[in-house]
């Protein structure tokens, strides 16, 4: 059986928690079958100004090869402190393990380009790619709520996506370096 243990730190000990606290970390072999042992720790942070009193979850799980952590699992509740700590640890083994199985996601590269034209009264653009297209962007694709900061001819990089109406750019970044110039721009 794997170790689970329940520490109770500035907070009176009780069985019905501790059982609580058992039952979902044996549900952790559901994501992880051998896991070493367990350590959850409960605790109430003193000196904090919420009124009422907050209830900290902290998780140790030792796995082969790693330790996986969460802590500062915040809730007035204890039992709500508990579960969302739990689930936050269910996340995190599924990242683990997606990572020790090759499952990662990969991220595309954004693209290179400039502001090819612009309509800032009407909140949208066009950039030209390096690849030569045209990908209409709207002042919800830009990044950083900087659309009124975009001129024609700014460097801009930016991650596409296909759409109905054609090729569209998001994630619009204004470079801090300048593109190439083009000879039409000149």
């Amino acid at each position: 059986m794997n170790a689970i243990q329940v520490t109770f730190r500035d907070l009176p000990y009780s069985p019905a928690i501790e059982f609580h606290i058992k039952e979902k970390a044996a549900k952790l072999r559901e994501y992880f079958e051998r896991f070493i042992y367990c350590h959850v720790v409960l605790t109430i942070p003193q000196k904090h100004k919420h009124q009422g009193k907050l209830f900290n979850v902290r998780i140790n799980l030792a796995v082969p090869g790693k330790e996986i952590a969460v802590t500062h699992q915040l809730n007035q509740d204890i039992y709500v402190a508990i579960r969302d700590a739990f689930d936050a640890l269910g996340r995190r083994i599924e990242n683990y393990l997606d990572r020790r199985h090759g499952d990662v996601k990969a991220h595309r590269f954004p693209l290179r380009g400039y502001v090819l034209r612009i309509f800032p009264d009407e909140g949208f653009g066009f950039i030209k790619g390096q690849d030569d297209n045209e990908y209409y962007f709207s002042l919800t694709n830009v990044s950083a709520k900087k659309f009124h900061h975009l001129r024609i001819g700014d460097s801009v990089h930016f991650l596409t996506e296909p759409s109905d109406e054609g090729l569209q750019a998001r994630r619009v970044v204004k470079a801090r370096y300048h593109y190439a110039k083009d000879p039409d721009r000149e």
